[in-house]
């Protein structure tokens, strides 16, 4: 495919998304239906950092320990002295299943499995964390955790149901990184709104970054941190010079200006003028922040890029801070491959690798966008798409690890807007259920679109009915 073909049709692959986004703050494309580009009213935050862990880890051995799981290990949840969880009309309301209720059995496993790490109380705050995370034990008076998240999805579609907040069984909807681009203006006009790093996954999670009835320009824009092919068609031919290429633009932009002259209402021909101006800023501007070789050593140590246990990790959390350093509105950052974190056997080998591959690249992160000033400006999600079961998952015989739990399970937020050292909600004892009305995951959607200055409820498309669950609430405690 020719340069000009590609350029001449913009609208499809992913560099023309990114050009399609900007043409459309710029009136080429239809923007009648889009947003003014404005904030409903002043944000907390101008960008947001969106660190998804693939796989559902799990909330016990990570940020909600439950000493009752050791108290109580090897008795079935009927033999505590605790309400039977499973028998809780919150089981019913929150879990849908895809097999049939009579022969699913993925979160009622009876026999109570005991914590595989060790926990403690980190910081001013005293919040519980455990020693799987050491460096990020340091960070805790920097976060509010929200330990009552529930979803209903018990398969890895969750992963979709987390960005788009539907279950696979209905209508898909747009990614939160969607709704985020297509409410808000551009602060940077050479690189795109909404960035993916390491993802998606694979092409069944596609959804997590899509925007579907918002349009194509509204996607993600997945980026390679490879500074010399970081976004496709997006670096001048090696057998081109810079001298050569800028002339053959300023031959094009001549030749179109002489078209425009005589057709000055063909949009095409308009779009084709401002998609090779943005097209030539665009393999400047991404080359350079993909770039990570112009970091001091101490950075690259400070997210663990020195290591190989969490360079990947590491890299691509230095990405992101590069990017919203450099205006970019949303970046959703993949840490690690598709299902990493899914611990059906050896949980304790597992989580232990895993997060230790997290670690100290999302505590470099925080670190490094405090001393950086960033933190009034960027706020920071970390979550998954389910908690791990209380019980011992004992299908084919295992005895090592937990199954899927969408009933309740913890994500966490930092940086402007937010409260500091701070836990909201809880689940109950055994950490099986989200404690009171709990939060759907679009009450996260809500909260980060909040912070950016968006209310989402007023974020509609004529002929796209959205229900109320769609919208979610803003979960206010945690806000600052």
């Amino acid at each position: 495919m020719h340069r000009r073909d590609f350029l001449a049709d913009f609208g499809m692959g992913f560099t023309g998304l990114a050009m399609g986004a900007m043409l459309a703050d710029q009136g080429v494309t239809q923007a009648a239906t889009l947003p003014a580009g404005e904030p409903h009213f002043p944000p907390r935050a101008k960008s947001i950092i969106w660190v998804f862990l693939s796989g559902g880890y799990s909330h016990l051995e990570t940020f909600d320990p439950k000493p009752a799981l050791n108290k109580y290990a090897g008795k079935t949840l009927a033999e505590t002295p605790f309400p039977n969880p499973v028998d809780s009309p919150l089981h019913a309301k929150r879990f849908r299943s895809v097999a049939a209720a009579e022969i699913n059995v993925r979160d009622v496993y009876p026999k109570i499995y005991p914590l595989q790490v060790g926990f403690s109380r980190q910081g001013e705050s005293g919040i519980e964390i455990t020693d799987w995370w050491p460096h990020l034990a340091k960070c805790v008076d920097e976060i509010s955790f929200v330990r009552n998240m529930w979803t209903t999805d018990n398969d890895h579609a969750a992963e979709n149901q987390m960005h788009t907040g539907r279950h696979r069984l209905d209508e898909t909807q747009p990614s939160i990184g969607a709704w985020a681009h297509y409410g808000l203006g551009s602060i940077n006009e050479s690189l795109p709104r909404f960035v993916v790093l390491g993802g998606p996954t694979r092409s069944n999670t596609r959804a997590s970054i899509d925007s579907y009835y918002l349009g194509p320009e509204h996607a993600g824009v997945p980026l390679k941190l490879d500074p010399k092919n970081p976004l496709r068609f997006g670096s001048r031919q090696s057998s081109q010079t810079a001298a050569q290429q800028r002339n053959e633009f300023e031959l094009i932009e001549e030749l179109n200006r002489i078209s425009v002259d005589r057709h000055p209402r063909d949009e095409k021909l308009l779009a084709r003028i401002k998609s090779y101006e943005l097209a030539y800023r665009m393999q400047m501007a991404v080359p350079e922040v993909a770039n990570l070789s112009n970091e001091t050593a101490e950075v690259n140590h400070l997210y663990g890029i020195d290591d190989d246990a969490t360079k990947v990790a590491g890299r691509r959390l230095l990405a992101a801070r590069r990017l919203v350093e450099r205006g970019v509105r949303f970046v959703q950052v993949f840490p690690s491959s598709y299902g990493t974190w899914d611990s059906h056997r050896k949980l304790k080998e597992n989580h232990s690798k895993m997060c230790k591959s997290v670690d100290k690249p999302i505590a470099g992160l925080l670190s490094d966008l405090k001393r950086r000033g960033l933190m009034n400006d960027v706020a920071v999600v970390f979550c998954t798409e389910f908690g791990r079961t209380p019980g011992l998952e004992e299908r084919s015989g295992g005895t090592t690890g937990r199954d899927h739990h969408p009933n309740g399970f913890t994500v966490w937020l930092a940086g402007a807007g937010l409260k500091k050292g701070y836990v909201h909600g809880e689940t109950d004892e055994l950490g099986y259920h989200a404690q009171g009305d709990g939060h759907y995951v679009t009450d996260l959607h809500a909260t980060v679109l909040h912070l950016l200055g968006l209310d989402n409820t007023r974020l509609e498309v004529p002929g796209r009915k959205r229900l109320d669950i769609d919208r979610g609430q803003v979960i206010s405690d945690i806000l600052a």
